[in-house]
């Protein structure tokens, strides 16, 4: 059997002021303006990867927002492994980024979809996050979840490209060097 080789994606929206999210989680101010490139993001992955509180919001609001995808939940407060579905999307817990590396390379899965703060933190901070798409929306929120929390350290990611969109907000693309490899 050939070693898969899973990598990491995030396509994240956030404030002027760097928020993803509002202070108890509020995404309202961000669902009016338009994703764009976000349903050709979401057709090239093969599975998603969110923390729990991500997990918790989204099963509540949209439990069919993502069409049947399987669904990896980092969390080490939920019991591991397989939970009931999410709309259609199967559902499996991990307590740690190891067991969702090896998870998703035994599923065969080469891209996955990194989605919530703390998830795309950890995976940046472990040197597994491949690239981030992020779209600053032209709102101040004052206060919320951060886009990105504490780094060992600075990364310098390559700026890919660079746009508005309609709504004015500015779309960037990043890639990370340096990916960790695996753990077997």
């Amino acid at each position: 059997m050939t070693d898969i080789h899973t990598t990491f994606h995030a396509f994240l929206g956030c404030s002027l002021d760097g928020y993803i999210a509002g202070p108890n989680g509020e995404l309202d101010w961000l669902t009016v303006f338009d994703n764009t490139g976000y349903d050709e993001f979401f057709t090239s992955v093969d599975a998603l990867a969110m923390g729990r509180t991500t997990f918790e919001v989204m099963r509540e609001s949209a439990p069919d927002y993502y069409e049947g995808m399987p669904i990896h939940v980092l969390s080490t407060t939920l019991e591991p492994g397989p939970h009931p579905p999410m709309g259609r999307s199967r559902v499996t817990v991990h307590g740690d980024l190891a067991s969702l590396q090896k998870a998703t390379a035994k599923a065969g899965d080469r891209r996955v979809y990194a989605d919530g703060g703390r998830t795309v933190q950890a995976l940046l901070a472990a040197g597994l996050l491949s690239d981030l798409v992020v779209t600053r929306v032209p709102v101040l929120l004052g206060q919320g979840i951060p886009l990105f929390g504490p780094r060992p350290g600075p990364r310098r990611p390559q700026l890919l490209e660079s746009h508005t969109t309609r709504d004015g907000a500015v779309q960037s693309v990043y890639r990370f060097q340096g990916i960790a490899s695996m753990s077997r």
